[in-house]
């Protein structure tokens, strides 16, 4: 049986609707905080238990019988993220896991600017201590943040940040496919692999050239210092915690630790990944 944890969130839900196309929906099992939200699921015959990554017991539950069990990265940062990957490492050890795999981030490294990667890189070093078969899987940065940023730009037209660097944008869709495409034997990788990335490394100055011929309006590139971009994320509610791990965002991005671009992603999904610009055009056109 294949479980994947996290199946009701963007990326987690995408891989086991993709998953259940290709093996049969009862070999697949969720370990989800709220069944309810997957009783769709559970309609269709795949196996949904309660597994809530801060009760231990609950997690063993949910993953018994699994050979291969996807851990989905946790939406939490530093040692409470960690905490959390440890607990269902261990209950996977627990249950007699053949193989775990991971959905962690290119640029995963202890000394990486940007919190979450450090924290992915902590993980990374729990499943190679496990002694069993792992994989991480080296996601490329998701496009969904490129466009979480662009919300203001898309009303004003100027797309004011902190100084950034090339970044790998990459569609949650073809992750969810290439890792539906491993989880059911169609490929395998030992250990991290290669990034999963999009066809195309982007600045945002790139992003507002992009963003001006989708929409055939002048966009503009402002660099704001980062001080001004911290005062102004937290002037407008956002806590502390979370306006500096923006910040770190665009640190690592400066350091050149999402530029790589890689053909592994478009090999698992049979054809070239989304463009930016094609993931910016869905988007926007609501």
């Amino acid at each position: 049986m294949i479980i994947v944890t996290g199946a009701t969130g963007k990326l987690g839900r995408r891989i086991v609707e993709r998953l259940v196309h290709r093996v049969p929906a009862d070999r697949v099992g969720l370990s989800v905080r709220d069944p309810r939200k997957a009783q769709d699921l559970a309609d269709r015959g795949v196996r949904v238990r309660q597994g809530n990554f801060d009760d231990p017991a609950s997690l063993a539950h949910s993953f018994e019988g699994a050979e291969q069990l996807l851990l989905v990265s946790l939406d939490r940062t530093g040692q409470e993220c960690v905490s959390g990957h440890r607990a269902a490492i261990d209950a996977a050890v627990q249950v007699g896991v053949d193989r775990i795999l991971y959905t962690s981030q290119m640029g995963a490294a202890r000394d990486s600017r940007f919190q979450a990667c450090r924290d992915h890189a902590r993980t990374e070093d729990l499943l190679r201590a496990t002694g069993l078969p792992w994989t991480a899987l080296r996601n490329g940065f998701y496009a969904s943040s490129a466009l979480q940023f662009l919300e203001s730009a898309r009303h004003t037209g100027d797309i004011a940040l902190p100084a950034d660097g090339p970044v790998a944008w990459t569609g949650h869709d073809d992750l969810a496919e290439a890792t539906a495409a491993i989880l059911a034997g169609e490929a395998r990788f030992e250990g991290p692999t290669p990034p999963l990335t999009g066809p195309a490394a982007l600045d945002f100055a790139t992003v507002a050239e992009i963003a001006s011929q989708t929409t055939g309006r002048p966009f503009t590139r402002t660099v704001v210092p980062d001080g001004a971009f911290r005062e102004q994320v937290l002037a407008h509610g956002t806590p502390a915690p979370i306006a500096d791990l923006m910040l770190s965002i665009f640190a690592a991005a400066r350091n050149g630790e999402f530029t790589a671009v890689d053909s592994t992603l478009a090999g698992l999904i049979g054809r070239e990944p989304a463009t930016f610009r094609t993931q910016l055009e869905r988007a926007w056109a609501d």
